[in-house]
């Protein structure tokens, strides 16, 4: 059996999928199956069509600059943040080098963690072939040092609901982090959960980020709903309406 491929159907953005917009940033909210930026599966990119979007509404012929400050993996849904000009990209960097910019997640699981709440810190190795990340409890060559604080929100219909508050930004940190505390997310069998979900997404969504506006120097507090899919939508007042 070949390899099961990922088919998002094709989807223009609109404005409701936009959280947040001005001159220098704008803030999507990534449905999960969108890929960030271009890859080998030769699917439509977000950016790409974010640059659209712009480019349409501002009527720029010639398209429009767009910065990839940040990613998702493919199944997450959530906030992401794209800049506008080449300086708001610039500077949005260094908020993510600096750790300057807080985010914000929340994860379905089917197991209480124990504890409720804690710091985790790995040292995490990807494959990049396999496209998969392990942890380590110890330093081990080519590792790098991945922190998270999570605490348990509540349960609803035998499912957990966590917040997840990363401290670094590693590839698929939260996804193999949680797997150690036996918590794999739902619908993501690469990290343990028994099986995959059809709409190829899983139960991690980037809920909520905070940062001082890179120009405006002004506080920027943006959330993102969690997606209606009928399964995911039943936590949202469990999670709490951040900036609501």
């Amino acid at each position: 059996m070949g390899k099961i491929q990922f088919q998002a159907a094709p989807y223009n953005i609109t404005d409701k999928d936009v959280l947040y917009e001005d001159n220098h940033l704008i803030a999507i909210n990534k449905r999960a199956g969108d890929i960030v930026q271009v890859d080998d599966t030769g699917d439509e990119s977000l950016d790409e069509k974010v640059k659209r979007y712009i480019a349409q509404k501002y009527n720029k012929p010639n398209g429009a600059f767009l910065g990839v400050v940040h990613r998702l993996d493919r199944p997450v849904s959530g906030v992401i943040m794209f800049a506008k000009t080449s300086k708001a990209l610039e500077r949005m960097n260094a908020l993510f080098k600096g750790r300057e910019i807080h985010k914000t997640y929340l994860a379905v699981v089917r197991n209480r963690p124990v504890p409720e709440s804690g710091n985790l810190v790995h040292w995490l190795i990807k494959n990049p072939q396999k496209n998969v990340t392990k942890a380590h409890d110890h330093e081990v060559t080519g590792s790098l040092r991945s922190e998270l604080n999570y605490k348990l929100i509540g349960e609803l219909n035998g499912y957990y609901l966590i917040e997840v508050d990363p401290i670094t930004g590693r590839p698929h940190q939260i996804r193999v982090q949680l797997s150690t505390l036996n918590c794999p997310i739902v619908g993501d069998n690469k990290y343990g959960y028994p099986r995959g979900s059809l709409k190829k997404s899983i139960c991690l969504h980037a809920r909520r980020i905070q940062f001082i506006h890179p120009i405006k120097k002004e506080p920027v507090d943006i959330y993102a709903k969690l997606p209606s899919d009928g399964f995911w939508d039943k936590f949202e007042t469990l999670a709490g309406g951040f900036g609501s």
